[in-house]
């Protein structure tokens, strides 16, 4: 029983402020994959420079939210923002394909009502990214992410992602699995799992509902977790996207403590 581990250095490495940087910090740590948030502020020359230079795969990246300080999260559910959207997605295969990476995490913004055009739209978008994702061989994932985290996010719901999932219907459209976010939103890890393994397309992990390391007191026993996941026959990437609640390096005693390894 293996799998493969993916730093967040969105989320890993903070004591260094750089994102770039911290691609040689996953690297030194034992880490083999990587994945992280849109690098806002680096071009893609730095990034692939850095991420080259550490000598590690980027197995998934977030789409180009916005403004982050105006709580712009992503356009895809945002009526009058198709045309940010759409750039959104051209910057970020740009940054993908220069990385060699083939996941993009697409967020759907804050939306404080939502209403049917917010619907309409966020179906639109996501038909347009799984066209152009087709064309550049990525897959695109969507991701629940609960209201305590991020209040009035628009995809705040497993059964509307999984609704518009099968509606959609393509290869190039994924469930990404947070356990973090899954157990804030409903619960009932175990069964969401198993009934929905054929649209998962990325894992991440984060003890509920503090967010830090799988080992740290919380609600979630993630040796269990991963036996669920193991029995299913996952074989894809796990991103630890947790905070640290220490430094990151001491942090990661877990993984030998559960009986895994970074070298797989």
């Amino acid at each position: 029983m293996s799998f493969k581990f993916a730093s967040n250095i969105s989320f890993m490495f903070t004591e260094c402020p750089s994102i770039i940087s911290r691609y040689k910090l996953a690297k030194e740590s034992g880490f083999q994959y990587v994945e992280s948030g849109f690098p806002f502020g680096y071009s893609v020359e730095q990034v692939c420079q850095a991420k080259e230079a550490a000598g590690v795969d980027q197995v998934l990246i977030n789409v180009f939210t916005g403004d982050v300080t105006k709580r712009e999260l992503g356009f895809a559910a945002i009526p009058g923002k198709e045309e940010e959207f759409k750039n959104s997605i051209e910057l970020t295969i740009n940054y993908a394909k220069a990385l060699k990476c083939k996941k993009i995490h697409v967020m759907a913004g804050i939306v404080e009502t939502p209403t049917p055009a917010n619907d309409n739209v966020y179906e639109k978008n996501l038909k347009y990214t799984v066209d152009r994702f087709k064309a550049e061989d990525i897959i695109g994932l969507i991701e629940p992410i609960n209201s305590y985290s991020v209040p009035n996010y628009y995809l705040n719901s497993y059964d509307k992602a999984i609704e518009i999932i099968k509606k959609i219907n393509s290869p190039h459209l994924k469930l990404m699995f947070d356990i973090f976010h899954l157990q804030h939103i409903k619960g009932n890890i175990t069964n969401t799992i198993k009934e929905n393994y054929s649209l998962l397309g990325h894992v991440q992990i984060a003890q509920c509902p503090g967010r830090g390391e799988p080992d740290t007191p919380g609600e979630l026993n993630y040796k269990y977790i991963f036996s669920v996941l193991d029995n299913i026959g996952y074989t894809g990437f796990i991103g630890l996207e947790y905070k640290p609640n220490d430094t990151t390096t001491q942090g990661l005693k877990w993984i030998n403590n559960f009986g895994y390894n970074l070298n797989n």
